[in-house]
């Protein structure tokens, strides 16, 4: 377990502990029930910090071996990969082993996306007698926000799989493949066994999120 700073403060011999505000409260009015929470919650920490700094060497370690397999593999065959250093998949001899390693795009939305709305929107009033109410509320729900004002991807992504016919339609499609902007990437190693050869993968369920 990982040592944490001792939450007592001694003063001139009397003992004190730190509150939220930062403030020295005499330990001997401290509530017991506070007392034994700080135990709680430092103890927890306490050996989870640890933990917490294996999973990131080893998740450091193990991005460092895919590399430098795929660096192996590239000096056998004389040429370089291309793409993200992601989406790869590597498995045991035997195939009950598995690592998968994936990169995940962070994707926002450009200002064409509003432009691509004010298309749509016009459309859709030409359309109001023909279009069908569930094709309405589809385009309407992929300009929804959540609760952080985000839009959701896939609901838009479902918009360029509607076909029609019209000139604007596509023009908004193609804004709102404009719109798409990459604005980093996140790395992920995940790691599966199975029993047999035909059996079901299951995860081995380490967090190995890269940071």
């Amino acid at each position: 377990m990982s040592e944490l700073a001792d939450p007592v403060r001694v003063i001139d011999g009397a003992r004190y502990m730190v509150n939220a505000e930062g403030g020295l409260i005499p330990e001997s009015v401290v509530k017991p029930v506070d007392k034994l929470q700080d135990e709680l919650v430092r103890k927890i920490i306490g050996f989870a910090l640890p933990l917490s700094a294996q999973v990131t060497r080893f998740r450091q370690h193990s991005f460092d071996d895919v590399d430098d397999f795929v660096a192996l593999l590239e000096q056998e065959y004389g040429a370089r990969r291309g793409g993200s250093k992601g989406n790869l998949t590597f498995t045991s001899y035997d195939g009950l082993l598995k690592i998968v390693v994936q990169v995940s795009e962070h994707i926002v939305f450009g200002p064409e996306l509003q432009v691509a709305k004010g298309i749509i929107d016009e459309c859709l009033v030409e359309w109001s007698a023909t279009s069908g109410p569930e094709i309405r509320a589809i385009i309407n729900r992929a300009f929804d926000v959540d609760n952080q004002g985000r839009v959701n991807r896939n609901d838009l992504l479902s918009l360029l799989r509607l076909e029609f016919a019209d000139e604007r339609w596509k023009k908004a499609m193609q804004a709102i493949r404009d719109s798409f902007r990459v604005v980093g990437s996140k790395r992920y190693i995940r790691l599966y066994r199975r029993e047999t050869g035909d059996g079901q993968w299951q995860s081995i369920s380490i967090d190995v999120a890269a940071g």
